[in-house]
């Protein structure tokens, strides 16, 4: 007869302890760890005595006494029809220690919130999860999957689905003005993936200077750094980054530039024509590339769209997109559309290691972008969000007439000016008022000198029922 142990039931992983005689007892003790630990939580069904002696190799009569034994002293029920599970009982667990804070390389000017969880939250980088539109991407999930072909559910090609590479490539063709072929975009699973990887092929090329702006995200740069890249901050001013700068550099110095051309983080102005003429100028002399960041790039209120630098010159920049704010971070589905000479470099750095979202995912991506789905999504929420930024900008004007707000021409946070020396204890009031919230030296890159205070509210993260408090919580805050 087929030995067919792996139909029984429920796996459940146990190392008994003990042999021979004493099998039934570390069985015993296996079982009450398990529960005590909190790893078999209660109510969970255990396998059938049959299956479990199967699976441990020893006589169902070993198995079916520890059970009854551990029912008799309330660590299992068993009931008819219902099985043996674990007994509603209270066990005191183990505390883990309790970690110290962990503190980037780079973070300044973090005021500690108070103990547990904050009533509202106006940090900026994360979108309205509770619009995520559930119902269209079940939609798309489902005809996906019906199209789907056999190999899809393989290995696959590490550069991503090519479903969604060739939609991809006329979304952002169509939307964003990137030159696009399939061929030359590589799925990532994040912003921070393609960095990571741009960083250790960067590496690998000899380059040892990547120029960043003043203002950014320093996970981005402890990225960097960890590839052994050193990254200079260019000059900025009240029109952004001055990448001419870049020209009066030490010819060969620097070797690459991270910049959000878009919609910059977080300042939120977007670069220059000049500016951007300027970094595409200094690429193509230095023989250099540019990291392009198309931070909220979807999200415009007050203007018209501001086009993807990598149009100007596709062979000098690589472009870096995601759906984490259009969509949802959850998703981890982000892409690089790279020059040619790229590509190849890229795929090997990425390796056979699929660190990137399941083909199933990508496949219904490709078919929420070509049924137009994410279009009307997109439109949707960009009138959510822009409401949202007229109601936080009456807010302000009301209870703080002289703050000054920028960066709301797109995006999802603005930015709110304070009086010089008054950041940290706008934030601790904040703290205190139950409200999440960064300042914008935050972002200030180390080498940069303190020139403003100013804090960065980001109005796509609280749920619609918590966002009329969390602005009475902002502006009762406000100097």
């Amino acid at each position: 007869m087929v030995n067919d142990w792996a139909t029984f039931g429920a796996d459940l992983h146990l190392e008994p302890y003990g042999q021979g005689e004493g099998l039934r007892e570390g069985l015993m003790n296996a079982l009450r760890d398990a529960v005590r630990s909190g790893r078999l939580a209660a109510g969970t069904r255990l396998p059938s005595s049959r299956s479990l002696a199967a699976d441990l190799g020893v006589a169902r009569n070993t198995v079916a006494d520890a059970y009854a034994e551990l029912v008799a002293e309330g660590w299992l029920t068993a009931r008819q029809g219902s099985g043996t599970r674990v007994a509603q009982r209270s066990v005191p667990r183990r505390q883990a220690p309790r970690a110290a804070p962990a503190v980037a390389p780079h973070s300044r000017s973090v005021t500690a919130l108070p103990a547990g969880k904050p009533t509202y939250n106006l940090r900026p980088g994360t979108p309205d999860l509770a619009s995520f539109p559930r119902a269209d991407w079940l939609k798309a999930a489902r005809k996906a999957l019906m199209a789907a072909p056999d190999e899809a559910f393989g290995y696959g090609d590490p550069r991503g689905r090519i479903e969604l590479r060739t939609v991809l490539a006329e979304y952002l063709a169509r939307a964003r003005g990137v030159y696009a072929r399939p061929e030359r975009i590589v799925l990532c699973s994040g912003f921070v993936h393609g960095l990571m990887l741009m960083g250790q092929v960067l590496r690998a090329r000899g380059v040892r200077e990547v120029a960043v702006e003043s203002y950014g995200l320093d996970v981005h740069w402890d990225l960097l750094a960890g590839a052994g890249l050193r990254m200079p901050a260019l000059p900025f001013d009240e029109r952004g980054t001055r990448t001419e700068e870049l020209g009066a550099q030490e010819r060969g110095a620097i070797g690459a530039v991270l910049l959000t051309p878009a919609h910059q983080f977080p300042t939120g102005g977007a670069l220059r024509p000049d500016r951007r003429a300027a970094a595409v100028d200094w690429a193509r002399a230095a023989g250099g590339l540019l990291l392009e960041d198309d931070y909220d790039g979807e999200f415009r209120y007050d203007r018209q769209p501001v086009g993807a630098l990598q149009g100007l010159d596709p062979d000098r920049v690589v472009y870096l997109g995601t759906a984490s704010k259009s969509l949802a971070p959850g998703l981890r589905i982000a892409w690089m559309v790279l020059p040619e000479q790229l590509v190849d470099e890229v795929v090997a750095t990425k390796g056979t290691v699929d660190w990137v979202s399941s083909a199933t995912d990508q496949l219904t991506f490709a078919e929420f972008l070509a049924s137009g789905a994410y279009d009307r999504h997109v439109r949707a929420m960009r009138l959510r969000y822009r409401r949202r930024r007229d109601q936080l900008v009456a807010a302000v004007a009301a209870a703080s007439p002289e703050t000054r707000i920028s960066g709301i021409a797109a995006g999802l946070h603005a930015v709110l000016e304070l009086p010089e020396g008054t950041e940290e204890s706008v934030l601790r009031a904040a703290a205190f008022q139950g409200l999440a919230l960064l300042g914008i030296n935050r972002f200030r890159h180390p080498t940069v000198p303190r020139t403003r205070d100013a804090l960065v509210v980001g109005y796509g993260t609280p749920s619609d029922s918590a966002w009329s408090g969390a602005l009475e919580a902002l502006c009762r805050v406000l100097p």
